[in-house]
């Protein structure tokens, strides 16, 4: 890609799902952008469009717009930028700790090739009281909460609901440069103080999980009693005060890594009082519950005494529309599965690279299928629910419930799903 010149010039340091949707989201817009980032072979695989996730139009913006777009390793660079975002995602581990050495180093990287003009927003996702350790001009440092969703990045960056910034002093307006560029969202912008904006971002992810969670918990009762969730969720939809994009879809707990990570921030700011603690522990507990929901139902079906019962996994996933595995539940259960006999995995989007002699990655939805007896779903990706149940099969755990009836209804086989 060219040398980006002149005028109007945003950097993007940090080449995650983050940065590079937030990147081409300006770009759209008719900003000229500069995307930066330590891992040249990363740099090397994005100039050729070899994105490392997968998510939809992102790669034909990028080729759209290549005339308006320099991706490289060189902070100098940034130079030449108006604003320059931190916009690298924050690394997690299993249990949602996030580890902050990488985005103090870019940081301190960055602030070093910035001119003196130049407005510096922070993208990642931070802990309450990080903003106030950044020594850097306070008029041009700006904390802008993110909420992007794995398979809705483009879209949620091209068309927010809402723009939240955090600054150093709420009733200061935010630099000129900044707000001209924050317009071309055409939505509202709310300004408010660091800490309120860091705690804003954990707040949204919490209300998220209390959802999720409330959710899984009435639909196991479901199961328990005879109901059916899909006939209570509409009732809720049209109540205004949950409405109908709540998360009212069960499922196998909470995955992804960010609410994960928000949780466990807002379980470290809470940690010294035993009585709120409880609350994200609640969470965590639910989660973990429902993670293991396929698992309780083939122990309750004794598969792991039978001799010759091969098992197709379709989905690895940690949901639809993206290539992301992080915390997965389809691979907890392959971790967890003690099992002799061949397992067969398959998913449109993600490769796996955990072969071993009993598990193997199918190349499509017929081969996977193919001689099974017990077919789990474990990512709800739109071309599974049409699939044709073979005979072969004699138990189906399909906990989204994706399946359409007509293709189960006739067949003489134990179908699970969560909430019915």
């Amino acid at each position: 890609m060219q040398k980006v010149i002149g005028k109007n010039v945003i950097g993007f340091v940090g080449l995650s799902h983050l940065g590079l949707n937030y990147l081409a989201a300006s770009v759209e817009k008719k900003f000229n952008v500069i995307g930066v980032d330590l891992n040249q072979k990363l740099i090397l695989k994005i100039n050729k469009f070899k994105l490392p996730f997968s998510e939809p139009q992102l790669e034909n913006v990028l080729k759209k717009n290549r005339k308006k777009i320099n991706f490289t390793s060189n902070f100098k660079k940034l130079k030449c930028c108006n604003i320059v975002f931190i916009s690298k995602d924050v690394e997690t581990d299993s249990k949602g700790k996030p580890n902050l050495k990488e985005i103090n180093k870019l940081i301190n990287l960055t602030k070093k090739n910035l001119n003196k003009k130049c407005v510096l927003v922070i993208l990642s996702q931070l802990r309450p009281g990080f903003m106030k350790k950044i020594n850097y001009d306070n008029l041009k440092l700006y904390y802008q909460i993110e909420t992007l969703i794995f398979g809705k990045g483009l879209e949620r960056a091209l068309k927010p609901e809402r723009i939240i910034v955090g600054s150093s002093n709420k009733s200061y307006k935010i630099n000129r440069i900044y707000f001209n560029y924050l317009k071309k969202f055409n939505c509202p912008i709310i300004n408010m103080s660091y800490e309120s904006a860091e705690l804003t971002k954990i707040a949204i992810n919490i209300y998220l999980a209390s959802s999720i969670t409330t959710t899984n918990v009435l639909a196991e009762v479901c199961n328990s009693i005879g109901a059916n969730w899909n006939e209570i969720k509409p009732a809720l939809q049209l109540d205004a005060r949950i409405g109908p994009k709540a998360y009212l879809k069960p499922g196998l707990g909470i995955s992804g890594g960010n609410i994960e990570r928000d949780i466990n921030s807002l379980s470290n700011l809470i940690s010294k009082n035993s009585s709120l603690k409880r609350f994200t522990t609640t969470l965590n507990q639910n989660s973990k519950y429902m993670k293991e929901w396929v698992m309780r139902k083939l122990l309750k079906e004794k598969i792991f005494k039978s001799k010759n019962t091969t098992l197709s996994i379709l989905g690895l996933s940690y949901k639809e529309n993206t290539s992301s595995t992080k915390n997965s539940s389809s691979l907890k259960l392959i971790d967890a599965l003690k099992y002799k006999k061949l397992i067969k995995v398959y998913d449109p989007k993600v490769k796996f690279n955990k072969q071993t002699n009993n598990c193997r990655q199918m190349s499509s939805i017929n081969e996977t299928l193919k001689g099974t007896k017990i077919l789990v779903l474990m990512t709800p990706w739109k071309n599974f629910m049409k699939i044709k149940i073979p005979k072969t099969i004699k138990i189906v755990l399909d906990p989204f419930k994706i399946l359409e009836i007509n293709s189960i209804k006739n067949l003489k086989i134990k179908y699970y799903s969560i909430g019915n």
